[in-house]
């Protein structure tokens, strides 16, 4: 301390910084880049933060997006964000004690600005943006996270709004999918489309969104669920998940849809991929006065073209579910819950577990549209 310096208060130096968790993650270099596992380094919890020890993560088509460049990115980037774990540590002023189980949230809401206070947590002005910076590589060079998590790693810090308790003793390999796919597709039926007893339902794109959004229609009482993909290997996923009938994504599709709901279409089309042409084609199998509810998060130069006419003669609705439209640190716990008691089965959403040493396959097979959801087990 230099003689021009106050001293801190009552004469003690002040507590030297935490030094930094070193964990090993899923790094991506750049788009296109071979997944590597690396040693990363992040801040130690600061006030109303807490260190996520991960036990469980799905790999997600948007981390898929994000290593493509169909969203763009900033690397080097520590991929995942669909995940549960354990808090080891809390930081000064954190109200979750160590040990509790918890579940990600990768969207926390700030429960203060115009769409919060009007009942819309999921589209918050303070939406975590793709990628954030925090920590470093091993080598010192600045990292980000994916949507503020980074959470295909053995450890996160995270403000402790980014988390969600969970009883305990959940399977983890399960558990995890509650905070992305599970209340994404949930909450795109529930909330978003509100699909009714008697109802048919359409769902294009046969990923772990997609079988999670046929799970919750046969829920809701569709009669009428048609699952849409271009694979036939996915045919008895659907069926095991909900679906009536499978359809594969090609030329006779929209007739298809038709000769099985009385020449009408379906009521609902949820798009799942994330693409115009596959928006488009859930907009052609829908009925009049239908709904089309796109899943999928896709890129911002891939335009979706209707006509003028269509538009205004078929009178449809076509809009976006945004993270299901639900508040996850309401609907988490519910879900986890319905888990807990048997009442939600996901067995069929996850087609193996991989260590993390082998979470470069994962993404491997999510690239060839193999399976529903792969997860990275670290415990």
């Amino acid at each position: 301390m230099s003689g021009t310096e106050p001293a801190p208060a009552g004469g003690r130096e002040p507590a030297p910084a935490a030094p930094p968790v070193t964990v090993r993650a899923l790094v991506a270099r750049g788009v296109g880049a071979e997944l590597r596992i690396e040693r990363v380094r992040l801040p130690a919890p600061g006030p109303g933060e807490v260190r996520v020890t991960i036990r469980a993560a799905g790999v997600c088509h948007s981390d898929l997006s994000m290593v493509n460049g169909t969203i763009a990115a900033r690397f080097p980037l520590v991929l995942g964000h669909e995940a549960t774990g354990v808090v080891a540590e809390a930081g000064p002023g954190s109200r979750l004690r160590v040990g509790t189980e918890v579940v990600l949230n990768w969207a926390p809401a700030c429960r203060a600005c115009w769409w919060c206070r009007n009942g819309e947590p999921w589209l918050c002005a303070d939406t975590t943006a793709p990628t954030m910076p925090r920590g470093e590589t091993d080598d010192g060079t600045p990292l980000h996270l994916t949507l503020g998590l980074g959470a295909l790693a053995e450890a996160v810090v995270v403000p402790e709004t980014a988390v969600i308790p969970i009883p305990a003793g959940l399977p983890s390999e399960r558990a995890a999918l509650l905070g992305c796919a599970v209340l994404t597709g949930v909450g795109a039926v529930h909330h978003t489309a509100r699909v009714a007893p008697g109802q048919s339902v359409a769902v294009i794109g046969l990923g772990g969104v997609g079988l999670a959004v046929l799970s919750a229609a046969r829920r809701a009482g569709a009669t009428t669920i048609l699952a849409v993909d271009v694979a036939e290997a996915k045919r008895e996923l659907a069926l095991a998940a909900g679906a009536t009938d499978f359809l594969l994504s090609d030329d006779r599709l929209s007739k298809e849809a038709r000769a099985r709901t009385e020449s009408r279409g379906v009521d609902h089309a949820f798009e799942c991929v994330g693409r115009a042409t596959t928006i488009r084609a859930a907009w052609r199998l829908t009925r009049r006065g239908g709904t089309v509810t796109v899943v999928g998060m896709g890129a911002k130069d891939d335009m979706v073209s209707l006509g003028a006419l269509d538009i205004f003669h078929s009178a449809r609705t076509l809009r976006s579910s945004v993270y299901g439209s639900s508040d996850p640190d309401r609907e988490v716990p519910v879900l986890a819950a319905e888990l807990a008691d048997g009442v939600l089965d996901l067995g069929v959403l996850v087609s193996g577990t991989v260590p993390l040493d082998e979470a470069p396959t994962a993404f491997d097979r999510l690239a060839r549209g193999e399976g529903a959801r792969w997860v990275v087990t670290l415990d």
